[in-house]
């Protein structure tokens, strides 16, 4: 089982740090994760508008509601993202990835709009509504740009973190200014053909020693300095076999450790399909792009 570990955030509200992710998963499929999620013990959710999976995720929770005894709305944390620190033009027929002409490759970014002005509309949401607010994908400098501009510090960063992208840096900046980090992609991202790191070497290795499976090892990982992480299955075994959390010695840890000295990012916008035409992380990707965050 879960240790049921909680942290609480600078806004004085508690997150699961073992949450359940529902990105990428097809019609049908999400309905039947949230509620095995739910009933397995996850009460972490992430969730998007442009995960195109709301009503699916709708029936799942009322399911849950009606069948797992005891549940309560209250008892969830529900995270709704806004993904990335880019606004794209609105469109009349509300595309989520508004394309610079009909059968282009390339959305259209809206420069007028920055994440100071995002941020602000953030901070300004009804407190009865929203309970925390926090930001995906952002870099110290976007961080410190709004934190600036607002005086209000983030409660949650959501970012790709994994052993091949630790992002030390941030880590160290989020520590510093109480802002708690969440890690998506944590085995990694195989839609651009490379090997999950449930894969490793490594992982496996350090999975097989402690009798853990590879998932449970890197979901571990992911939570050491106590930070969270949404694993996603949609798998009734899997769902539950990552809800099985492990310790990880110190040893082993330094050992994970030692696979992201040389970094590797997965998730750079200039290389989606369609791509977007900016520089967020100063990836050697995306230098030739025309648009900056700040």
């Amino acid at each position: 089982m879960s240790f049921g570990t909680k942290v609480t955030l600078n806004s004085g509200h508690e997150i699961p740090t073992l949450g359940y992710g529902t990105w990428q998963s097809a019609p049908g499929e999400v309905s039947v994760g949230v509620y095995e999620a739910l009933k397995a013990g996850y009460r972490h959710l992430d969730l998007a508008k442009v995960y195109e999976n709301q009503t699916d995720v709708a029936k799942g929770l009322k399911k849950a509601f009606a069948e797992i005894p005891g549940l309560k709305r209250q008892d969830i944390f529900i995270l709704y993202l806004i993904h990335w620190p880019v606004a794209f033009s609105k469109t009349s027929d509300d595309k989520l990835f508004p394309l610079t002409a009909e059968g282009s490759n390339e959305v259209v970014i809206d420069r007028g709009v920055s994440i100071v002005d995002t941020w602000k509309a953030l901070v300004n949401l009804p407190k009865s509504k929203v309970r925390s607010i926090g930001v995906s994908n952002f870099a110290p400098e976007h961080l410190q740009a709004i934190i600036d501009s607002t005086e209000v510090v983030p409660a949650v960063n959501q970012v790709e973190r994994h052993p091949l992208l630790p992002q030390d840096p941030l880590v160290k900046y989020a520590k510093g200014k109480n802002i708690h980090l969440t890690a998506y992609s944590a085995f990694g991202n195989n839609t651009i053909g490379e090997p999950l790191l449930l894969e490793h070497a490594v992982i496996k290795q350090i999975a097989e020693k402690i009798g853990a499976t590879p998932a449970q090892v890197l979901l571990a990982w992911a939570q050491v300095g106590g930070h969270s992480v949404i694993p996603k299955s949609v798998t009734a075994s899997r769902i539950k076999s990552n809800f099985e959390e492990v310790k990880l010695a110190d040893e082993d840890i330094a050992i994970i450790n030692k696979i992201g000295e040389t970094p590797r990012r997965y998730n750079i916008p200039n290389t989606f399909n369609p791509k977007w035409d900016i520089n967020i992380w100063g990836e050697e990707l995306e230098k030739n792009t025309s648009n900056t965050v700040i």
